[in-house]
């Protein structure tokens, strides 16, 4: 068994609203950055928390942004850099299971 399969869910939700509030704070770190490093973005985890609750996208990223996402968009989101889109589209080829 996977040992993050052992921590019980009020654990894991904890820790995944802490993870959330984070990235709210860190509003200047880019999805696109994230999704260059990680793989990942604000945007991946709404997804995540539609298709694991069958919540609407719309509710899931405001529940992830903390507004609505337009909103988040406009105030917060720099266009990208084609070196951040270049880095992005190889980080999410590793993705691929």
């Amino acid at each position: 068994m996977d040992p993050i399969d052992t921590i019980d869910d009020a654990t894991a939700a904890a820790a995944f609203r802490r993870l959330v509030h984070h990235l709210r704070h860190r509003s200047d770190a880019q999805n696109v950055d994230l999704m260059g490093l990680a793989g990942f973005c604000r945007n991946c985890l709404s997804d995540w928390v539609s298709e694991a609750g069958g919540v609407p996208n719309d509710a899931a990223r405001e529940a992830i942004y903390g507004m609505p996402y337009a909103e988040w968009k406009a105030t917060h989101q720099a266009e990208a850099t084609p070196e951040q889109l270049q880095r992005m589209q190889e980080s999410v080829a590793k993705n691929a299971h």
